[in-house]
């Protein structure tokens, strides 16, 4: 799973992830995936993946299946519902029209 941690000035008008606590929160899902015992993961910062409007976000592979999370309860939750019991969380989906991609 990657985690956009993209750092722009504080006046881009597209805002970026870091700011918006992505770098916290990366750090949070490695230390509670490795509490929760999930070796077969591997959480990584990522450069910008370019919808930053919607951040902070993630992506995870390989279903490429993308996130959109706030706080270490929706980390919790993709952690526990996604990968630990296979099922989407519909409710922090990004959709493929949502926002600029690559």
């Amino acid at each position: 799973m990657f985690h956009c941690t993209n750092e722009r000035p504080a006046t881009h008008k597209r805002g970026s992830c870091v700011a918006k606590g992505s770098k916290e929160l990366c750090d949070y899902m490695c230390r509670r995936s490795m509490s929760l015992g999930l070796k077969k993961i591997r959480v990584n910062h990522a450069g910008c993946l370019n919808r930053c409007e919607l951040g902070p976000t993630m992506v995870i592979y390989p279903e490429g299946v993308w996130y959109t999370y706030k706080c270490e309860a929706d980390i919790d939750e993709i952690l526990k519902t996604h990968v630990m019991n296979g099922k989407r969380v519909e409710r922090l989906l990004l959709r493929p029209d949502q926002g600029p991609r690559h």
